[in-house]
């Protein structure tokens, strides 16, 4: 691969804000990687909308990073990696990674008793995204799934260490402290921000998986089994656009991300769509 080809950006879409924390993930074991970030707060969420409309708005959010000349896509989306996910790989020449395949190995990976909790939105549970994964890795392997929907308004608000917090975790997260999994899957973007409160309800015996850490680590072996890492030696920039700015927009990614950023630009959904 030529040095212009290796200096384009990493492309990372979700339907709205939760991705960001993948992108922390990314920084964390590629720092010197330039990204380029859509989230389409607009259409935010994907998860009440049917299959064959995530994986149209999952295309044109690939063409849009395409635009941007990326080398690679992160789709940052747990319901599009589960829908759409095998249609983007197949239309799109370059390299597209989804969170769920990454986050589901490792959990078989780290399971010693080989029961396995997944937490998540509604649609990620109700699709049985991450256990139909773990399952045919290991059939073996009991999965107790258990959607909290409200975890995702709790991280946007900031509330991480709050008494309430704590209190719908303990709520939501009983049935698995039950079950005596050993092992717990973050299947949803937004819920690292909430892993302290989280880990306390579960105990010091459970390991949580961060399908994000999970997922950079295969970015970046996919980057360096295609040669594709860049030739830049600063810390690489990130670049954020969003279909909608909604209220907080800026301030709950600072959360996110753990650091400032620049101002995100707004895309006309429209003209990305023609």
């Amino acid at each position: 691969m030529n040095k212009l080809y290796n200096d384009r950006p990493i492309g990372v879409f979700d339907s709205g804000i939760g991705g960001l924390t993948v992108v922390k993930r990314l920084f964390s074991v590629l720092p010197n990687e330039h990204i380029v970030y859509f989230g389409d707060t607009a259409r935010v969420p994907y998860g009440s909308k049917s299959n064959s409309t995530v994986i149209e708005y999952s295309i044109q959010d690939t063409n849009f990073l395409l635009h941007k000349n990326v080398k690679l896509v992160v789709v940052a989306c747990n319901t599009a990696s589960s829908i759409a996910l095998p249609e983007l790989q197949r239309k799109f020449n370059i390299p597209v990674i989804g969170v769920i395949f990454p986050g589901a190995e490792m959990a078989v990976d780290e399971t010693k008793n080989m029961k396995i909790g997944v937490i998540g939105t509604r649609a990620t549970i109700t699709n049985q995204a991450y256990s139909k994964v773990i399952k045919k890795i290991n059939n073996k392997i009991e999965v107790v799934e258990k959607a909290c929907p409200l975890f995702v308004p709790l991280a946007e608000e900031g509330w991480t260490h709050h008494r309430a917090t704590y209190e719908i975790a303990k709520e939501y997260l009983k049935e698995l402290t039950s079950h005596r999994i050993d092992t717990l899957v973050l299947g949803c973007t937004h819920y690292p921000i909430l892993a302290d409160v989280i880990q306390e309800v579960m105990g010091n015996k459970v390991t949580l998986i961060d399908s994000g850490i999970a997922t950079a680590e295969v970015v970046k072996s996919e980057i360096h089994k295609r040669g594709l890492e860049t030739r830049h030696k600063n810390h690489g920039n990130l670049d954020v656009f969003v279909s909608d700015i909604p209220t907080k927009f800026q301030e709950v990614a600072e959360l996110f991300l753990g650091k400032k950023i620049n101002k995100p630009i707004k895309v006309d959904l429209e003209e990305m769509i023609s």
